[in-house]
């Protein structure tokens, strides 16, 4: 059998083709859905950037806005607690009927995702605290902090924390006060099933800080280191996804599939 020279390019075009989508072909990255939560005062506008290149990476992405937040700002009240923005949360995944969430939370977010955890670890796939509040079970934030002395008077008033770099005529995006009993109030972390999901802790060190002395003296990276979570380091400040949103955005991407340790190796 005889082959003619255009037929033998196209069936060299078609075995290379092979060679290179075929068989050997690595499997597409698993695209994610990320359900991702902001800190104290402030909104869904914080992590815009770095949700736009989850996104772009062909992730699913929701960016909750806690009441009296954000462009929440008009539900704003000193009645607002902990519990209502675990509820804020948890509602978002259940009406929006979502599984195998990537859950994340930044900061005060930190005590929000606990709660959420608690509650519906089912529909959760994984755990990622971005410099957030690790709480124990039935602890509140300043629990957490110890924050056991009277409140500053230009800080804490009228059953709100203030937030005195924000000024009359501000255009938004910008932080908003927030009720005192977010802060006060505690969050129950028991379930089981809650205690076993998979979670990664990252701390954003800046740069005239060191891991060591951040590690000894940070309550939530002790605790998170207690309970064998995967230990991740990020440079940057606190609101580093706002420095670096690129960079967070991939960091998350790549926690995903971080296992737990036992907690008695993770003490060593």
């Amino acid at each position: 059998m005889t082959f003619s020279p255009i037929r033998s390019i196209a069936l060299l075009a078609s075995l290379l083709w092979l060679a290179a989508f075929g068989a050997h072909a690595a499997p597409a990255a698993q695209k994610q859905t990320f359900v991702l939560v902001h800190g104290a005062t402030a909104g869904a506008w914080e992590w815009k950037r770095t949700g736009q290149f989850l996104t772009d990476d062909g992730n699913t992405v929701y960016r909750a806005t806690l009441t009296g937040l954000g462009e929440r700002e008009h539900l704003n009240s000193s009645d607002i607690d902990l519990q209502t923005h675990i509820n804020d949360v948890v509602n978002l995944i259940l009406f929006e009927d979502l599984h195998d969430v990537v859950l994340t939370g930044h900061s005060y977010g930190g005590m929000v995702i606990t709660g959420v955890m608690d509650r519906i670890p089912e529909r959760i796939r994984h755990v990622v605290f971005l410099d957030a509040a690790v709480p124990q079970d039935g602890q509140s934030i300043w629990d957490l902090f110890g924050n056991r002395g009277p409140l500053p008077a230009d800080r804490f008033k009228d059953g709100f924390m203030q937030v005195p770099w924000v000024k009359p005529g501000d255009k938004p995006p910008y932080s908003v006060k927030q009720s005192i009993k977010c802060f006060e109030q505690p969050v129950s972390y028991r379930n089981p099933a809650a205690l076993a999901l998979p979670v990664t802790y990252v701390a954003f060190v800046p740069k005239d800080q060191k891991i060591e002395e951040r590690a000894r003296i940070d309550k939530s990276w002790q605790n998170a280191q207690a309970r064998g979570w995967t230990m991740r380091t990020f440079p940057g400040g606190h609101v580093a996804q706002q420095e670096d949103p690129r960079g967070v955005a991939t960091l998350i991407e790549q926690s995903v599939n971080d296992r737990n340790q036992n907690p008695a190796q993770a003490a060593r």
